[in-house]
């Protein structure tokens, strides 16, 4: 279960990448970089 949450942050966190190169808003980056090392964490372990 913790690898299938994590592969979906990490998944969110790469859309949310790809939002940014729409809109710069620096709260947006910090929840897109968070998302990324939780799901990496979550689906690597």
């Amino acid at each position: 279960m913790g690898r299938l949450a994590g592969f979906m942050l990490f998944f969110i966190g790469v859309g949310m990448v790809l939002g940014i190169l729409i809109t710069e808003n620096l709260i947006v980056i910090g929840i897109a970089v968070a998302c990324l090392l939780c799901g990496y964490h979550m689906f690597c372990r």
